[in-house]
């Protein structure tokens, strides 16, 4: 079940980082391939929404006892869902701005150009600024299950150990078992041949 889960989880790193690279591409390219890549990124963000419920059903699946870790990177992608829809909105909004003002004309217009530059590098600011939040989710949620690894291999590592105890104590039985029948067995043999 888990190699499922890690299916999709490999599917949604690769489809988020296609739909953020196009999400930064998206003020750069002229109105036409705008348009396509606009309807492109709203298909491949339904995807990834899809994908994000099949990971969901899996980890309910999952046994209680082990569905924490999972829960974990769950919210994380869910939050990063969320922030690639956010920077999509922005990026539609300087879109639509951009069409507005060729609508309108007077794209000769000095100020209303230096207007469209500045949205366009506030929102390439606001894009590397939600990238590096996102990395940031990641190492965190990474960091949280090298911790949770480490918690259950100190928990296996705690287990061992105290089978091997219980394994000892068992031997150590066995001897003195063993060293009590070797002194019954001389007793009898000396009291058969009296």
């Amino acid at each position: 079940m888990s190699s499922d889960f890690e299916g999709y989880e490999q599917d949604f790193a690769v489809l988020t980082a296609e739909i953020t690279n196009k999400i930064a591409r998206v003020p750069r390219l002229p109105p036409d391939e705008k348009k396509q890549m606009v309807a492109n990124v709203e298909k491949q963000l339904e995807e990834a929404k899809e994908l994000l419920e099949q990971m969901d059903l899996e980890v309910r699946e999952i046994p209680p006892q082990s569905r924490g870790m999972y829960s974990n990177r769950m919210r994380s992608y869910k939050q990063e869902m969320g922030k690639l829809e956010t920077d999509f909105k922005r990026s539609r909004i300087a879109y639509s701005d951009e069409v507005r003002n060729e609508l309108l004309g007077d794209g000769g217009n000095s100020s209303e150009s230096q207007l469209i530059k500045l949205r366009e590098e506030r929102a390439h600011l606001l894009d590397n600024t939600e990238r590096l939040e996102r990395s940031s989710r990641r190492l965190e949620a990474g960091y949280q299950i090298a911790v949770e690894t480490e918690q259950i291999g100190q928990e296996m590592l705690e287990n061992l150990s105290h089978d091997r105890e219980k394994i000892q104590r068992a031997r150590e039985r066995l001897r003195e078992t063993d060293a009590n029948l070797g002194k019954s067995s001389r007793v009898l043999t000396g009291m058969l041949r009296r």
